[in-house]
């Protein structure tokens, strides 16, 4: 049979520096996904954190000291004097409001002059604020009562920290901030971080991209190396074979059939018991003829084609004659049958012939080869005694399985029909 050819490389998309750079890719999105939102996150506490700390100083650098006797009271006079000193150095920069709470939840004092005197219950995080100071922030909900008069205006964020009167009586100072500054505030503490992680995210891939290219290379060639030498190898034992069986076919096998023949030709000229040995004699040698041939197309098929394919099968069954089994080979018009389809069919006769002579046990077998439609049929059958095909496993019949996979490599189906006792049919089916 002609040596193996060279495996072609498969599609690009399989190759292992395609698979990296997809997975990469995703892995790379995924990462620069979860670190925007956690960093999103954080730069959203961070621009709460600022907002927080404007507060604070509004309310400690500007409110309390500001703050006169009788504003807790919510005295009118006391509320003007704080209007007067502190409104225009409280509304900066993007604080839209400013409200101061007493711990009753009233409003004695805010720019939108229609909520003094108004009470609204303080949330939990307000009292506890306004007891224990610090400070806290959260999206204001523009459909509260107290802020009815932002409605339709922009998204605001409140954060409330605690301050002192003069007569020591705690009260809640609130500045609202409108959102947009700090999602600004958020755009600008998390761009360097996007910068840093997608540098150094980008240079991972390039560095591993290059590597992995150098070792995909180093493995391509020296996969390229060991299949030639495996190829070679496989062409020195396919001359080797071709060697042996040119050897045998012109050595011995011509000596048996001139030996074959002189016998015959002596026996015709004996008389008695010498005729009946010498007969016997050349009947054996042709036998032995049969059992060789055979074994040279075994050794090295012919080169075979719809031609060679019917005399090949012919000495491939040869030695059934042997062990008592009755054969019968048919071969229909496969005219224009290419070679790896003539190689195929008798691989698989090979194959099949073989198991009916180790281990059927039959007294008949029947090889058939025709078409069918687009379609080359091969059919070996024999009456043996069978076997159930659903017990093969372990190393057990390896060559059907491994005859199996081959056949699936040509794009043909192989089915083994059989049973204890009903015998085997192994059919081999693929398009011509």
């Amino acid at each position: 049979m002609p040596a193996p050819q060279p495996t072609r490389v498969g599609p690009t998309w399989r190759s292992p520096l395609s698979v990296f750079l997809v997975v990469g890719l995703l892995a790379l999105v995924a990462i620069v996904v979860g670190a925007r939102v956690l960093s999103s996150q954080a730069a959203r506490e961070e621009a709460l954190s600022d907002a927080g700390a404007t507060t604070w100083l509004l309310a400690r650098s500007v409110a309390q000291p500001a703050v006169p006797r009788g504003l807790a009271e919510g005295r009118a006079g006391a509320v003007d004097r704080f209007d007067r000193l502190a409104t225009d150095r409280l509304l900066v920069g993007d604080v839209r409001r400013i409200k101061i709470w007493d711990a009753d939840g009233t409003i004695v004092y805010s720019d939108e002059v229609r909520l003094i005197g108004e009470t609204f219950p303080l949330d939990d995080e307000e009292l506890e604020v306004l007891r224990n100071g610090g400070s806290d922030a959260e999206l204001s909900e523009l459909d509260e009562p107290e802020n009815r008069y932002e409605q339709g205006n922009e998204a605001l964020v409140e954060v409330y920290t605690s301050i002192t009167s003069p007569e020591g009586v705690p009260l809640l100072f609130e500045a609202y901030f409108t959102l947009d500054r700090i999602e600004a505030r958020q755009a600008q503490v998390i761009a360097p971080f996007q910068k840093i992680t997608l540098g150094a995210l980008a240079l991972v891939v390039a560095v591993a991209t290059g590597l992995l290219w150098l070792l995909t290379r180093r493995v391509r060639r020296t996969a390229a190396d060991r299949e030639r030498l495996l190829v070679g190898a496989a062409t020195a034992s396919d001359a080797e074979r071709r060697r042996i069986a040119r050897d045998l076919h012109d050595g011995v096998v011509q000596d048996l059939a001139g030996s074959a023949f002189a016998i015959a030709a002596l026996a015709r000229e004996t008389d008695g018991a010498a005729r009946a040995t010498l007969l016997d004699t050349s009947t054996s040698l042709r036998r032995s003829l049969r059992s060789l041939r055979s074994l040279l197309v075994e050794i090295h098929p012919p080169d075979l084609d719809a031609a060679t394919l019917p005399a090949a099968l012919e000495d491939l069954c040869a030695p059934a004659s042997a062990v008592g089994v009755q054969v019968d080979v048919t071969v229909g018009d496969l005219e224009g049958l290419r070679q790896v389809d003539a190689e195929l069919v008798w691989r698989v006769a090979q194959e099949a012939v073989r198991n009916t002579l180790r281990h059927a046990r039959a007294e008949t077998m029947t090889v058939d080869v025709r078409r069918e439609g687009a379609s080359v049929v091969l059919a070996v059958h024999d009456d043996g005694v069978g076997f159930d095909p659903a017990s093969v496993s372990g190393t057990a019949h390896y060559g059907l399985r491994g005859l199996a996979s081959l056949v699936r490599d040509h794009g043909g189906s192989l089915v083994i029909d059989s049973a204890p006792g009903h015998g085997t049919t192994t059919r081999l089916e693929t398009r011509a």
